[in-house]
C-alpha cells in the first residue's frame, strides 16, 4: 500500500524550532520570530532556484542566469549575491549578519513589491553572530523545496513557531493556519479556473498557493486568475507578500496590513471566487462603529461574533456570478443568539447557500473546535435547494492528535457537489442530501448536515433474523459459562494459599 502523505506536517518543525531556540535569551521571542522566517524565505527560494539551475546547466542551449527561463515555470529569480552558498559560505565568520542583509535587500532591488516586507537587520549589534550562523548551519542541511511544493510552508512553519512562543509565555497563540486539505477541498469545489480571487483574511496565503496548484494541475494559466487579499496582522502580511512571491503570483493585499471590518482594502472589488478561513467567533470586532454599514444587508451582525459579519463582507463583495467558500465554527450553522439566526435565514431565503460540508474534527493542527464548509452562490444551477454532506466520517489519523483528508476523501466530496450541480446526484443516508427551501424552513432554517442526511444504513449480512437471534444466544450463554468456570478457578487458587472467598 502506498504511504499516504501527512501534508500537516512539514517533516522538519523540530529542526525550526532549534534553530529559533538558538536565539532565544539573546532576542524576544518576537524578533527571533522574524530572523527565523526571513531564513527561511532565502533557504526556499535559493532551494527552489538551485533545482532549475542545475537543470539548465545540463543544457547546453539553456543560459543559466537567464531569468526569463526561471520566471517561466513560475521560480523566483535569486539573484547571485542572494543565493545560500554564500551565505552558508559567510555563516562562521562575523559578517554573516551583514551578508544577509545584501541578499534581502538585492531581492527587494529586483522585485520592488517585497521592500519593506521581507525581514533585515540581521547585521544589528544584539543579533549574536555566533547563534546566527549555527542557525544557518542548521538550515543549509534542510531540503526545503521538497518539503513545500504541496504545502504552504511558511504558514504552517509559521503556525508551529506561533505555537511555541506561545506556550513559552503562557498565552494561546490565537493565530490557525488553515490545513492545506481544509484549502484544497473549498478549491476543488469552487474550480477558480479564471477571474478575481479574494481572501479578505488570507493569512499567510494559503488558499492562493492552493488556487495556483489547482489551475497548474489543470493545464491552466496563472495569468488566468488576479488575486486580492488583505490581513491585520503585520507579520502574516508580510509572510503572505513572501508566500505568493515564491511561487510566482502577482497579487493585491493592500496597501498596508489592516482591519478588514474597519479599513477594507478593496471597497469597490467584486470577486468571482472568494475564499476564507475568518478568525473563529471573534468578539469585539468593532459592531457599535458599523451600525449602519451597507454590508449587513440581512442583518446587523453581534458584536460577540463576527462570523455572520465575515459572510456579509463577503456576499458584498461578491460578483453577479460568483461562489463563496468559507470556514466557519460549527456553532453558526444552528445559533439563535443575537440575531443570528434572523440573519441565517434570510441568507438561506435569498438562495445564496450552495452546499454546507460538516468536517470531521481533528483538522487543525492547534485546536480542536468543529467546523463546517460553507459554499454560497450568486447563481446556483440548482435554484431553491441545498447540498448537505456529512464528512464527519472521513480522514484519516495522521499523527495521534491530527486528522487529514486524503486527496480521495477531496476527490469525493468534490464529486459529489458537481453532481449535485448537474442534477445527477442521489442522495445517500448518512453522507449526502439534497433538501429544498421548505424542508430547510420546517427545521427552522438549521444547517447542521446531520439533521437532512440521516443515519447510513447497515449492510444487511444474508443472515435470517431467527438464526441470528439463536446465534446471538447461544453465543451469549458460553460467555456465562466461560465467567462462571473462570471465578470458580479463581476461588480455588485463592483457596489453595489460605484465603477464604
Amino acid at each position: 500500500m502506498a504511504k499516504k502523505e501527512n501534508t500537516t506536517s512539514i517533516g522538519f518543525e523540530e529542526i525550526i524550532w532549534r534553530a529559533a531556540d538558538k536565539l532565544r535569551g539573546n532576542l524576544s521571542a518576537s524578533e527571533y520570530e522574524g530572523v527565523v522566517l526571513g531564513l527561511i524565505f532565502l533557504k526556499y527560494i535559493s532551494d527552489k532556484f538551485e533545482s532549475k539551475y542545475n537543470e539548465l546547466k545540463d543544457d547546453e542551449y539553456a543560459d543559466v542566469e537567464d531569468r526569463d527561463e526561471y520566471e517561466a515555470d513560475g521560480i523566483f529569480f535569486v539573484p547571485p549575491e542572494a543565493r545560500w552558498e554564500v551565505i552558508r559560505n559567510a555563516s562562521r565568520t562575523p559578517e554573516v549578519g551583514n551578508i544577509i542583509d545584501r541578499a534581502l535587500m538585492a531581492i527587494e532591488k529586483e522585485n520592488p513589491k517585497l521592500r519593506g516586507v521581507l525581514p533585515g537587520n540581521y547585521g544589528r549589534e544584539e543579533l549574536d553572530k555566533r547563534r546566527l550562523g549555527d542557525v544557518v548551519d542548521l538550515f543549509t542541511n534542510i531540503k526545503m523545496h521538497a518539503s513545500g511544493d504541496e504545502k504552504d510552508l511558511l504558514g504552517r512553519v509559521y503556525e508551529y513557531c506561533l505555537q511555541k512562543f506561545a506556550s513559552m509565555e503562557g498565552k494561546n497563540a490565537g493565530e490557525f493556519y488553515t490545513p492545506s486539505c481544509i484549502v484544497r477541498t473549498i478549491v476543488e469545489i469552487l474550480q477558480p479556473f479564471e477571474g478575481r480571487v479574494y481572501d479578505p483574511c488570507c493569512g499567510s496565503g494559503g488558499m492562493f498557493v492552493q488556487s495556483a496548484k489547482f489551475l497548474k494541475s489543470h493545464q491552466k494559466e496563472l495569468a488566468n486568475i488576479s488575486i486580492y487579499g488583505q490581513e491585520f496582522n503585520t507579520s502574516t502580511w508580510k509572510m503572505a507578500h513572501m508566500n505568493v512571491a515564491i511561487r510566482g503570483l502577482e497579487a493585491n493585499l493592500g496597501q498596508a496590513a489592516a482591519d478588514t471590518f474597519m479599513d477594507d482594502q478593496h471597497p469597490t472589488l467584486k470577486a468571482d471566487y472568494i475564499m476564507a478561513n475568518p478568525p473563529f467567533n471573534l468578539k469585539d470586532w468593532g459592531a457599535d462603529k458599523l451600525q449602519n454599514d451597507k454590508r449587513w444587508m440581512f442583518g446587523i451582525p453581534p458584536s460577540s461574533n463576527a462570523n455572520f459579519a465575515w459572510m456579509q463582507h463577503m456576499i458584498h463583495h461578491l460578483s453577479p456570478t460568483g461562489r463563496i467558500g468559507l470556514v466557519l465554527a460549527n456553532g453558526a450553522l444552528s445559533s439563535q443568539s443575537g440575531g443570528e439566526g434572523v440573519i441565517r435565514q434570510k441568507i438561506v431565503e435569498a438562495d445564496l447557500v450552495e452546499g454546507i460540508v460538516a468536517l470531521p474534527s481533528q483538522l487543525f493542527y492547534s485546536t480542536g473546535i468543529p467546523v463546517s464548509l460553507w459554499f454560497l452562490s450568486r447563481q446556483k444551477r440548482q435554484k431553491g435547494k441545498v447540498l448537505f454532506i456529512d464528512a464527519r466520517n472521513m480522514g484519516t489519523m495522521v499523527t495521534r492528535a491530527v486528522r487529514e483528508l486524503m486527496q480521495d476523501d477531496i476527490t469525493k466530496i468534490a464529486d459529489t457537489f458537481e453532481q449535485y450541480r448537474n442534477g445527477t446526484l442521489e442522495d445517500e443516508k448518512g453522507f449526502c442530501a439534497i433538501k429544498t427551501l421548505q424542508d430547510i424552513q420546517a427545521q427552522e432554517f438549521i444547517l447542521t448536515p446531520g439533521r437532512y442526511v440521516g443515519i447510513a444504513e447497515q449492510e444487511e449480512d444474508g443472515e435470517p433474523f431467527a438464526d441470528k437471534m439463536d446465534r446471538l444466544t447461544s453465543e451469549l450463554s458460553e460467555l456465562f459459562k466461560e465467567s462462571h468456570r473462570l471465578e470458580d478457578e479463581i476461588k480455588k487458587q485463592l483457596s489453595s494459599i489460605g484465603f477464604g472467598i
